[in-house]
């Protein structure tokens, strides 16, 4: 176990084997008294956890678990393919091995699918679950062909310089604002083309929407009204098929808004988060 500590990030990062992987884990503030549960959070295709550390950092009253999937961050690749439900099963023994028991869960982009199916088939490990700038899977409403391509091209990780040329088109919104670019891509690192290549088959043809109405949980849905890779649309489809479910859309936002718009987004989180149950939260608790 080591402590990381920079400007960018302050966390315990672990090597942990968990469901057969090894799997580079990352967590803030678990020793530490809170009045909250955890937040256990699902990154976005090809990131690492430096990535979305900024947004773990701000939420300082309560615990962060991250972790770098197979082939990503510092985590060695994959041996075998995985699927939405193989890793949320992974996840589950990550917690585990933290001693945890229930968790908040969110996840962003790729992670937010990875997200319903942890809440779906970890219900009760799952109090409350977010879903940022995501979608219920296929079908969906697809972005602009041209940043959905460049997406797919794992290149933008491994050259900052062709990311930089792209990142307008790629996240929109508020990334436009001067250096938000620069500070993003200064805490990439690419993925493997073997574990990039395993999370786009993961997801491939995958869906969860026939499950939604399922879904027996308090849910907030974050999107970015100028996402050009998950138009907005696709929160309202969420919003239709999942009860319990809040509907936030972020003015000016791209696919990034947790980190151009992160006071409001922060903000947003604390006031869904440590909301008092619901009756819907009760009756399931009595």
């Amino acid at each position: 176990m080591t402590r990381f500590a920079s400007n960018a990030m302050t966390a315990t990062i672990e090597m942990v084997r968990a469901g057969g992987r090894i799997l580079r884990v990352a967590h803030w503030r678990l020793g530490e008294p809170s009045d909250h549960p955890p937040i256990l959070f699902f990154n976005g295709i090809g990131a690492n956890i430096e990535a979305l550390s900024p947004l773990a950092e701000r939420l300082t009253e309560r615990g962060f678990v991250m972790f770098d999937m197979p082939g990503t961050g510092e985590s060695p690749d994959p041996a075998i393919p995985y699927n939405p439900a193989t890793i949320s099963w992974t996840a589950a023994r990550i917690l585990d091995r933290l001693g945890l028991d229930q968790v908040d869960v969110m996840g962003i982009s790729w992670g937010g699918a990875i997200a319903q199916q942890f809440a779906l088939q970890h219900p009760g490990r799952t109090r409350r679950l977010v879903l940022a700038a995501t979608t219920a899977g296929m079908p969906m409403v697809p972005g602009d062909p041209a940043s959905l391509g460049q997406l797919i091209d794992p290149s933008r990780y491994a050259d900052p310089r062709f990311l930089n040329e792209l990142f307008m088109s790629l996240y929109g919104g508020m990334a436009r604002r001067e250096g938000i670019e620069a500070d993003h891509i200064g805490r990439l690192k690419p993925p493997s083309p073997v574990g990039y290549a395993y999370q786009l088959f993961a997801i491939a043809g995958w869906t969860n929407l026939p499950a939604l109405p399922l879904l027996n949980k308090e849910v907030l849905i974050m999107m970015g009204a100028d996402d050009t890779i998950v138009p907005p649309i696709n929160g309202n489809i969420l919003a239709t098929a999942i009860p319990n479910s809040r509907l936030e859309v972020f003015e000016g936002g791209g696919h990034l808004f947790l980190l151009t718009h992160a006071c409001q987004s922060v903000a947003c989180l604390r006031d869904f988060l440590d909301a008092p149950p619901s009756a819907a939260e009760l009756k399931r608790a009595a």
